[in-house]
């Protein structure tokens, strides 16, 4: 028996209330994946009925999210910064905060740049592809230790049109001997080991190496930034994204390390999420 949007909208978010923090969201990006629309569609066809099939393959969407699945996951793709990406579970899921440390990155780099850019631990690139998009006269190279990660991010590249990125496979620095840059930017993991919050929410279903940064959160942050003056042009930025009790450890990190003009940047919450530093060799 066919149901309407407005029906399958409502039982789908009193199911998932039990289990998402955004219930409602989550039917109605799960049921435009079953329709292969847009959610715009579904506010303006409520009263559109759904055929057998597709609510056979919703029914299926609904009971993956309620058992916590990601949505991101289940439908295959995520925002970022308007670019639409593939994702799945060989990559983290791209999160609206992370838009601070690209906005910030974008500040510093003018718009006729011609700059190398460097990105480390790009997962499904989203922040070296919307670099890319919005500096298209520089060159980013973008690595990943994760072969099936940089896999996604090459379709989301070839996706999106965008050829001015080089995606190479490696831990940090590894695979850039001798490569020098004007900027990196990096998101790396930065959650502690342990941290009660890896065993809920969509955190339990994404990859933890990109997650775990070591005992007190730092272990990848305090590699990177040692790491980072060998790689930087004179006067270079080290732009870092990382956890929001962390920025007084990460500003003395990258002090210790030789960068000044350190800064801690704050999202629209009031959170310090991101800090960066220049290297003057």
């Amino acid at each position: 028996m066919d149901a309407s949007v407005a029906t399958l909208l409502h039982t789908a978010g009193t199911r998932l209330a039990k289990t998402s923090a955004t219930p409602h969201l989550d039917a109605e990006c799960l049921l435009a994946h079953a329709l292969q629309t847009r959610r715009s569609h579904l506010f303006a066809h409520p009263e559109q009925c759904v055929e057998r099939d597709t609510l056979r393959r919703f029914a299926r969407l609904v009971g993956a999210r309620s058992q916590g699945r990601p949505v991101a996951y289940l439908t295959g793709e995520r925002e970022f910064w308007s670019l639409s990406l593939k994702v799945n579970p060989a990559t983290l899921i791209p999160r609206p905060e992370t838009e601070l440390l690209l906005e910030q990155t974008l500040y510093f780099v003018p718009t006729a740049a011609r700059w190398q850019l460097l990105d480390l631990g790009t997962g499904s690139g989203a922040i070296a592809l919307a670099l890319a998009k919005e500096r298209p006269h520089c060159r980013i190279t973008a690595t990943d230790i994760s072969r099936p990660a940089l896999a996604v991010a090459g379709k989301n590249a070839a996706a999106l049109g965008i050829a001015n990125v080089e995606f190479l496979q490696g831990e940090w620095f590894a695979p850039l001997p001798g490569r020098r840059y004007r900027v990196i930017v990096s998101n790396p993991p930065y959650v502690p080991d342990g941290d009660p919050h890896l065993d809920t929410g969509d955190l339990r279903f994404e990859p933890q190496r990109a997650l775990n940064g070591g005992p007190d959160g730092l272990a990848m942050i305090r590699k990177i930034v040692q790491q980072a003056p060998a790689h930087l042009d004179p006067g270079g930025m080290l732009m870092l994204e990382h956890g929001n009790d962390q920025a007084t450890r990460v500003r003395d990190l990258l002090s210790a390390a030789g960068f000044s003009g350190i800064q801690t940047f704050r999202d629209l919450a009031g959170t310090e999420r991101a800090s960066t530093g220049r290297f003057a060799d």
